[in-house]
């Protein structure tokens, strides 16, 4: 009778073991970015357009390992993706800002953040403008962004009206270039020319002489490079490696924020662009790695992001 109770035992816990594994979303090994190939789920993700190359490319890549996971991702600026997640509307809240800078303190304090990367913003100009105009001292820049400088003449350009193309006031790209390259001094607005999508603000700079702008490094890889010219600020050239030690200041955190603690298919999803495994891939698409920047870089960076 005892032997009888013992298999009967150890039947239930195998078949509780066998249960756990099967609820592929829960599994503590898929949560983790593990192997179990039939964990399932839906992601939703919106926010950042600079996050979204990477937050793509990396569904693609978590989707062949997990393929009954839905991924769903859209930009339309950091704002948006914060207030959603933070209303429930979608799991992921992409942001190239602190949750801080956009929301009330309460609803932040509600938000979990999880930095997945750094992002390098780049001033971007018209090749015509590029010939001539290599590097801009900060004051030059916030002279342009600001209107008050009007023709490129005056920094020793070609002869020819600077035209602003402008971001609204929701997107985080232009909160964090406004804060680190414009010592936050506001943007001159430009309603005809305004986008919050790179890919169509690049476009617009490529088509329009005298043309000026600004993207992530995620925009200017490829064939994007020599469609426009990346402008260095005060000798500094807005590259990963001047992010990394701390020459070239106009970078942030890529924030993926959820709404609590992170579970499920969202937790693996996560673990994964943040893992080694993926890291190795995160440069070559414009983004850096955290572990690489400078410790003094990254402590005066997390002392004033909030603020």
């Amino acid at each position: 009778m005892k032997k009888i109770m013992s298999t009967v035992l150890a039947a239930v816990i195998a078949g509780s073991a066998f249960l756990a594994a099967g609820c592929g979303s829960n599994s503590s090994s898929a949560s983790n970015g593990g192997s179990t190939a039939d964990m399932n789920g839906m992601i939703t993700g919106s926010g950042s357009s600079a996050l979204l190359p990477l937050a793509q490319d990396a569904a693609k890549a978590f989707k062949a390992k997990y393929p009954n996971v839905s991924i769903t991702l859209n930009a339309g600026g950091s704002g948006n993706g914060l207030k959603q997640v933070s209303d429930g509307s979608v799991a992921i809240g992409n942001s190239d800002v602190f949750a801080e800078s956009k929301l009330s303190a309460d609803k932040a304090k509600a938000l979990v953040d999880h930095k997945v990367c750094t992002v390098t913003m780049a001033p971007v100009v018209n090749n015509d403008v590029g010939e001539k105009v290599k590097n801009l001292t900060k004051q030059q820049l916030i002279s342009i962004f600001t209107a008050q400088t009007k023709n490129w003449k005056e920094v020793g350009g070609p002869d020819e009206p600077i035209v602003l193309i402008t971001r609204p006031k929701t997107s985080g790209t232009r909160a964090l270039f406004t804060k680190y390259a414009l010592d936050g001094k506001q943007e001159a607005s430009n309603a005809t020319l305004e986008t919050d999508n790179s890919g169509t603000l690049l476009q617009s700079i490529q088509e329009n002489k005298g043309a000026i702008g600004y993207v992530a490094l995620s925009y200017l890889i490829g064939g994007n490079k020599s469609k426009v010219t990346a402008v260095a600020i005060d000798g500094a050239e807005p590259t990963l490696e001047n992010t990394y030690n701390g020459k070239y200041q106009v970078w942030g955190y890529e924030h993926m924020y959820t709404k609590g603690t992170a579970e499920g298919a969202v937790k693996a999803y996560i673990n994964f662009i943040s893992s080694d495994e993926y890291g190795k891939k995160m440069e070559s698409l414009g983004y850096g790695v955290t572990s690489k920047m400078a410790s003094s870089v990254v402590s005066k960076r997390d002392a004033e992001g909030k603020k």
